[in-house]
């Protein structure tokens, strides 16, 4: 899946940077540089949409039709 989401990096109190995803509730990362950071956040972001994905195809009856959208 090929995306575009927000990242929103500051630098950490204790040095290095942190990242927030506003469209992702509870994607965030950490790093020493930005570019860490910001990877660290796609990482978690990739994860939560496939646990989501998965709890939710999970529940769907056998007959429900899966397929895909365009969006952008």
């Amino acid at each position: 899946m090929k995306a575009e989401f927000t990242a929103i990096i500051e630098p950490a109190p204790e040095g290095g940077f942190w990242a927030i995803c506003p469209e992702v509730p509870g994607a965030n990362g950490q790093g020493e540089t930005i570019e860490d950071a910001k990877n660290n956040l796609r990482e978690a972001i990739e994860l939560l949409l496939e646990d989501r994905k998965a709890d939710i195809i999970r529940g769907l009856p056998d007959d429900a039709i899966q397929d895909t959208v365009m969006v952008g």
